[in-house]
């Protein structure tokens, strides 16, 4: 099994690295590699996905959902000549349309592939506690709390007409959606389990869903996508 980690290269908000979504996504994807039953290896990780929603802000490097896309499917076609079974861990949302594109096409090639979302119940948007919690644990010289400031409240749904037109940057003038306040390494290490516990039953539970993703369980497959846009 080859396990891909699939991250980002963006902004999060003034406090936190522009690889958050990377770092976040090579650190499941190791801690699952020890976790499920092997031979795993884990691949250098895809740092830069589909953030256009985020280019307003300094930093963000987006190469769009089509080459994203066109990238996964080639990645996959050459792993495929010697790996086994290869799965993208995922940790920001705004890939998703290219990777449940690119599965599908590959699934429909025959190729042993899926993808997971790196998720944790009740997780703020981006950049707020949850993400900083994580790189407080994970690299807390990154992270300056310093700077961090409270963003866009809003649940996903209500932003949602805004972010599709105008970007973060229409709803959030920090880049921040969610609040860092109280954000803590210790909790980030809770977080994580959580994050890999849930990745290991999808692996282990092998439902497909329509779009590509791992899921939990068969009533758990019927469209699920990542409620964390990353």
């Amino acid at each position: 099994m080859v396990l891909v980690p699939v991250g980002s290269t963006e902004q999060h908000g003034p406090h936190l690295p522009l690889d958050t979504d990377s770092v976040i996504a090579t650190t499941v994807a190791h801690a699952l590699a020890l976790k499920v039953e092997g031979p795993v290896v884990v691949a250098p990780a895809v740092s830069y996905g589909s953030s256009g929603e985020h280019q307003s802000f300094p930093g963000t490097v987006s190469i769009g959902t089509e080459v994203l896309r066109l990238l996964i499917v080639e990645l996959v076609r050459s792993l495929s000549t010697w790996a086994g079974r290869i799965i993208f861990v995922n940790a920001h949302g705004g890939n998703v349309p290219a990777l449940s594109k690119a599965v599908l096409q590959l699934q429909e090639e025959r190729h042993s592939v899926a993808w997971l979302p790196c998720l944790v119940p009740g997780a703020d948007l981006h950049a707020g506690r949850t993400e900083t919690s994580l790189m407080l644990h994970l690299n807390p010289s990154a992270v300056r709390l310093e700077r961090s400031e409270a963003g866009e409240l809003r649940p996903l749904h209500e932003l949602m007409p805004a972010l599709l037109t105008g970007g973060v940057a229409a709803v959030s003038s920090s880049g921040v959606l969610g609040k860092p306040s109280g954000a803590h390494a210790s909790e980030g290490v809770r977080l994580l389990d959580l994050m890999v516990q849930d990745a290991a039953h999808r692996i282990i539970a092998g439902a497909l869903g329509r779009n590509g993703m791992l899921a939990v369980n068969e009533p758990q497959a019927r469209g699920l996508t990542s409620s964390k846009p990353g």
